[in-house]
């Protein structure tokens, strides 16, 4: 089967990349503020940045296509 591939809808520029994050490993200005949970999900830029932190994975899927950006998991 040989299907042509465009590449992503949006671009490389227009990449995020979503990863779980041990809430042990954050400041603690941000633990004090994220309750009981043990992961928290980081959405990045292209460049390492990070440019948010929520609740979940779904949550941070969402959150980068209202803004208009192609998410992408990062293992």
């Amino acid at each position: 089967m040989n299907t042509p591939f465009e590449g992503l809808p949006q671009g490389a520029d227009r990449i995020v990349y979503v990863r779980e994050v041990a809430v042990g490993d954050l400041p603690d200005e941000v633990r004090e503020q994220v309750g009981d949970a043990q992961v928290i999900w980081s959405v990045h830029g292209a460049d390492g940045r990070q440019l948010a932190l929520v609740a979940d994975r779904k949550l941070a899927f969402h959150l980068a296509r209202e803004h208009d950006f192609t998410p992408v998991s990062v293992h």
